[in-house]
């Protein structure tokens, strides 16, 4: 068999557990030894950090094209899509950290909050999520009408709130306390009770319902 350049050969005669994480990077997207190390010394030698850098960060480094970046950007969202959880097997909530395993796909290395929902039915299974708004770095709209016709509609019985913190400071702000209360009130007013609203961030996440706020 011929001979592969490293680190090729090494993934193929000891295993991929004998790769370092450049080694595997470099691996996987050709990439020349001072490319990699210039990726990993600009995101402190993280992966998660990699991740998060969007298809116009990676074309600032040299030897990364149009082509080699989308291929990065696709590589590490094929990654985060395989956790996905099929709604057709109806995934039960059951505790806050089920929630947030349920959610972590679509909330995983974002730049932007974006505010979600999960609906539930009397089981506490999930029907579906929403995606309710998107915005900046620090906060986004909530439309508490939104919620709940998404929810009715869906048939839901309850919901779950969830948003990211970008910083990943899970303390809540003000603001994600006063719109956790109003949305609560709504909830108790329709009968369709919100049971609890998580600040999700990469490292962990906040429970409102585990604090005693809800």
């Amino acid at each position: 068999m011929k001979t592969l350049r490293e680190p090729a050969q090494t993934l193929l005669t000891s295993g991929k557990m004998a790769l370092n994480d450049k080694m595997l990077f470099s691996t996987a997207f050709q990439l020349p030894d001072q490319t990699v190390n210039e990726i990993f010394d600009m995101a402190k030698n993280e992966l998660a950090n990699i991740a998060k850098l969007s298809f116009h960060d990676l074309m600032k480094f040299k030897n990364i094209g149009a082509n080699k970046a989308a291929s990065i950007v696709a590589s590490f969202e094929v990654g985060r899509r395989r956790y996905k959880i099929d709604p057709a097997k109806a995934f039960k909530i059951q505790c806050s950290n089920n929630a947030y395993e349920y959610i972590r796909p679509f909330l995983l290395d974002e730049q932007q909050e974006h505010f979600y929902i999960l609906m539930l039915n009397r089981a506490n299974r999930v029907i579906n999520h929403k995606l309710i708004s998107s915005g900046g770095t620090a906060a986004t709209v909530v439309d508490s009408k939104l919620i709940f016709k998404s929810a009715i509609e869906n048939y839901s019985q309850a919901i779950i709130l969830i948003h990211n913190h970008p910083s990943e400071n899970l303390k809540p702000s003000k603001a994600d306390i006063a719109i956790t209360k109003k949305l609560v009130n709504v909830g108790k007013e329709l009968e369709m009770p919100i049971l609890d609203h998580l600040i999700f961030a990469n490292s962990g996440y906040y429970s409102f319902a585990d604090e005693g706020l809800i």
